[in-house]
C-alpha cells in the first residue's frame, strides 16, 4: 500500500490527478466498512408498508430490526426503510419471529416516531378500502394518518374527560317521536351494535339525535365516529355535544384544522384521552378506541366521495369498519339514499322514522307550479316561463312574515352560454373552453383560460348573438332585486356562505349546500327554480341528488300549519318533484332502487370505469382477464384525446372485477406501461 501511494505523489499532470483520487476512494472504502448492528433479539423481522404508489409493490416487505431500534419499532410506527436505492417512509405493521424471504434481510434505516399512529383496526379496515376500490394501501393510508406533527407529540397528554353522568331518559327524549328510536338508544347504551337507517322529519332537530345517540354508546364505555358533509354540520353537532357532554368529552376532526390541530385531534384519539370524532370524511378513519358507533348524516351528500384515489366513499369506509369492528350504523338524512335503502331491503339495517301523519304536520305545504288546471288558465306561461306567476303571488304573501329562500342550482351570473342561433354550446377560440358572464357588465370570457371573447362567432353556424341557457344565482339575484326593489335580497354561494338570516322579511338566493338557517322560525316560504337543470345533470343519481336538495330546502321553511310553503318550478309529472310534494323520501327509494336493479347501475351491480387515451385503454383491456358475466361499454371520447371504457358486473362478481383491476393495475405498473385511472362505482358515466 505504501509503494502505491509513492508512486501517486511522483505521478504528476491531469491524468496522474485522475487517477490519484480513483485510488484514495479505493483505499477509503476498503479502510472504513460500514458498521452492522446486531439484530433484535426477540421479533428480529419487521413487516413493513412502504409508501409507494406502484400497484406491483401493493404488499408488506421484510426488514431486519437492530437491536438499537428494538424498543422504538412497535407495530404501527412510522419508520424510514431502504427501498430500491432510496429511503422512503412506511408504517411497521407487525413483528415476527423470521421470515420467508430468501437472503439477507436490509435493516430499518431509523424509526421516525415510536407514536403508534396506525391501529390494527385501521390498518385492516385500510386494506379493505383499498381491495374494494381497486387501490393501493398505501393511497389508502394517506386519507387515513395525517402527517406527523413533532411538537404536538410531545405535548403533555390531556386531562381525561369526567364519567359520563347523563340520564338515559334524557338521551332519549330527542327520539321519542320516532318509531323505535328510543330502543334504538336503549340498545347503543346496553352496549349491543343495532344497525338503523334513520329518515328525518323537517322539524326534528338532527344534531340533537346524532349526539345523544353517540353519548348513549358513551355510557356503555366505547366510542363514536360522527360524519357529516361539511363544516357548517360539523359545527351544529359540535353545539349539540357541548350542550350535552360539556368540553373535553370529544374532538372534532377536519381537513380544515391545520396540521397542528388535526393531530392533535388524531392522537387525542389514538392515546384514549376521548373516544368521541366529529368531522368530515377524514373522521371515517379516526383512531378511535374500543369503537361502538358508526353514524353519518345526509350520506347520499357528494361531498363524502373522496376526490383522491382510490376515491372512497365515507359511506362504504363506516360500513365496512362498522362489519370488521362489529359496531353500530345509524345512516340518517332527510332523504334516503338508494345504498341505504338496499340496507333495509337485505335486512342489513332496520328503518326508524316517524310516523308519516307525524311527517307531513311538520313539512311545509309544497306546490309545482302550473299543476292544475286552472292555473294554467290563469297563466297560460306557467309551464315554460323561469319565474310564473304564481311564484311571485307566493313570494309577495310570504314576505309579510318573514324570510323567503330561492334556490338556485348554479353559482355565478350567466354560468354557461350558448349560441342564440343554433343553440350550441359556446366555445373559446384560444382553447376551446366554455364561455360565460361574470358579472352584469363584463364581456363573455372563458372559464378555462379566462381570455374575453371578445368578436365571438360560433363555430358551427357562424352566428355572433348569446343566450344564455342557465341563469347562476348572481343574475338570479338581480332580477329579484329589480321585481321587488324595496326588499333586501342576499346571496349565499361561492365563496360567501351565510350561515344565518334574521327573521326580517328578506329574500336570500342561495345554490345547493349553502342555503343558511333563518332563526328562529325558519323561512316563510321556498322557491324552487331550475328544477330541470338538477334533474339533468349527467349521472345516473341525478333524481335522487335532486330530491335530498330539494328536501333539505324544504325542511328549512316553517311547517304548513305556520303558513309555510314550497313553489317548485318545473315538470309536475317528475317522480321526484311528486316525492317531494308528498314528502315520501323511503317511497322514492324504494322506485329508484328497482329501477337500478333493471338497469343494471350501482349499487345493484358493480361498475368500474378505466380511463386513458385511446391506445392506452385498448392495450389494458388486452391484458384485463375479466370475472364471468362481466360487460364491457365502451370505449367512448370523453374529450382531451382520452377516452373512458365502463365494465360492469352482477354485485355478488364485484370482489372478483376489482381483483382483475387490480392485477392489471400492478401488471401496467411492473411493465412501466402507461397508467390508466380506475375508478370504482364512480357517480357519473359520462
Amino acid at each position: 500500500m505504501s509503494a502505491a501511494v509513492v508512486t501517486v505523489e511522483l505521478m504528476t499532470g491531469p491524468a496522474a490527478h485522475t487517477e490519484q483520487l480513483a485510488l484514495l476512494k479505493r483505499q477509503v472504502r476498503t479502510k472504513r466498512p460500514k458498521p452492522v448492528s446486531a439484530p433484535a433479539a426477540k421479533l428480529p423481522v419487521a413487516r413493513v408498508a412502504v409508501d409507494l404508489p406502484l400497484a406491483h409493490l401493493d404488499r408488506p416487505f421484510d426488514y431486519l430490526v437492530p437491536e438499537t431500534m428494538a424498543e422504538q419499532a412497535v407495530p404501527g410506527c412510522r419508520v424510514k426503510a431502504r427501498f430500491s436505492g432510496r429511503d422512503v417512509d412506511g408504517f411497521l405493521l407487525d413483528r415476527v419471529e423470521r421470515t420467508e424471504h430468501a437472503g439477507p434481510l436490509t435493516a430499518l434505516r431509523r424509526v421516525v416516531s415510536a407514536e403508534p399512529v396506525l391501529s390494527p383496526q385501521v390498518a385492516a379496515l385500510a386494506r379493505v378500502v383499498a381491495d374494494r376500490y381497486a387501490g393501493t394501501l398505501a393511497d389508502v393510508l394517506r386519507l387515513a394518518v395525517p402527517p406527523r406533527h413533532a411538537r404536538v407529540e410531545a405535548e403533555m397528554p390531556a386531562a381525561p374527560p369526567a364519567p359520563l353522568d347523563v340520564p338515559l331518559e334524557t338521551l332519549t327524549e330527542p327520539w321519542v317521536a320516532t318509531t323505535g328510536g328510543p330502543a334504538f338508544v336503549h340498545r347503543l347504551a346496553s352496549g349491543q351494535s343495532p344497525r338503523a337507517v334513520w329518515t328525518a322529519t323537517a322539524g326534528e332537530d338532527w344534531p340533537a339525535h346524532l349526539a345523544a345517540a353517540a353519548a348513549a354508546t358513551r355510557a356503555a364505555g366505547r366510542g363514536s365516529i360522527v360524519c357529516l358533509p361539511d363544516a357548517r354540520d360539523v359545527a351544529r353537532v359540535d353545539a349539540a355535544l357541548m350542550a350535552l357532554l360539556g368540553p373535553g368529552a370529544y374532538v372534532v376532526l377536519t381537513a380544515d384544522l391545520g396540521p397542528a390541530a388535526r393531530y392533535r385531534a388524531f392522537l387525542a384519539l389514538l392515546r384514549g384521552h376521548v373516544q368521541i370524532v366529529v368531522g368530515t370524511r377524514a373522521a371515517a378513519f379516526a383512531p378511535v378506541h374500543d369503537l361502538g358507533l358508526v353514524a353519518m348524516w345526509d350520506d347520499g351528500d357528494d361531498l363524502f366521495a373522496e376526490l383522491h384515489a382510490p376515491y372512497p366513499h365515507a359511506r362504504e369506509v363506516l360500513t365496512s369498519r362498522a362489519h370488521l369492528q362489529q359496531t353500530a350504523v345509524l345512516l340518517s338524512g332527510r332523504s334516503r339514499s338508494v345504498e341505504s335503502q338496499l340496507l333495509v331491503e337485505s335486512g342489513w339495517a332496520v328503518a326508524l322514522s316517524a310516523p308519516r301523519e307525524q311527517a307531513r304536520a311538520t313539512a311545509p305545504q309544497v306546490h309545482i307550479a302550473g299543476e292544475s288546471d286552472r292555473e294554467l288558465e290563469r297563466d297560460s306561461a306557467a309551464e315554460v316561463a323561469r319565474m310564473p306567476r304564481r311564484v311571485f303571488e307566493v313570494v309577495r304573501t310570504a314576505l309579510e312574515t318573514g324570510p323567503v329562500l330561492v334556490h338556485a342550482p348554479r353559482y355565478g351570473y350567466q354560468p354557461a352560454l350558448a349560441c342564440a342561433a343554433c343553440r350550441q354550446p359556446a366555445r373559446c377560440a384560444r382553447c376551446s373552453g366554455p364561455l360565460a358572464t361574470v358579472t352584469a357588465s363584463g364581456p363573455p370570457q372563458c372559464r378555462w383560460c379566462t381570455q374575453a371573447a371578445t368578436g365571438w362567432a360560433c363555430r358551427h353556424c357562424g352566428g355572433a348573438a348569446l343566450r344564455a341557457p342557465v341563469v347562476g344565482s348572481l343574475r338570479t339575484a338581480q332580477e329579484w332585486g329589480r321585481s321587488f326593489p324595496q326588499t333586501t335580497v342576499l346571496t349565499s354561494g361561492g365563496d360567501r356562505v351565510l350561515d344565518t338570516v334574521d327573521p326580517q322579511p328578506a329574500i336570500v338566493v342561495a345554490t345547493p349546500g349553502a342555503e343558511p338557517r333563518a332563526s328562529p322560525d325558519g323561512y316563510a316560504a321556498a322557491v324552487l327554480l331550475d328544477t330541470w337543470l338538477t334533474l339533468t345533470r349527467p349521472d345516473f343519481g341525478a333524481a335522487e341528488e335532486a330530491l335530498r336538495r330539494w328536501l333539505n330546502v324544504a325542511a328549512l321553511v316553517r311547517p304548513g300549519s305556520d303558513g309555510g310553503r314550497v313553489i317548485a318550478v318545473g315538470e309536475p309529472s317528475a317522480p321526484a318533484l311528486q316525492a317531494l310534494v308528498r314528502w315520501d323520501p323511503a317511497g322514492f327509494a324504494t322506485r329508484e332502487l328497482a329501477d337500478r336493479r333493471s338497469a343494471h347501475l350501482p349499487p345493484a351491480a358493480r361498475v368500474a370505469t378505466i380511463t386513458a387515451p385511446a391506445e392506452v385503454v385498448a392495450e389494458a383491456l388486452g391484458q384485463l382477464t375479466l370475472p364471468p358475466r362481466a360487460e364491457v361499454l365502451g370505449p367512448v371520447d370523453i374529450g382531451r384525446e382520452t377516452v373512458r371504457l365502463v365494465v360492469r358486473t352482477p354485485s355478488d362478481r364485484g370482489r372478483a372485477l376489482t381483483r382483475a383491476l387490480q392485477h392489471l393495475q400492478a401488471t401496467r405498473s411492473s411493465r412501466k406501461l402507461s397508467p390508466v385511472r380506475v375508478h370504482i362505482d364512480p357517480a357519473e358515466l359520462v
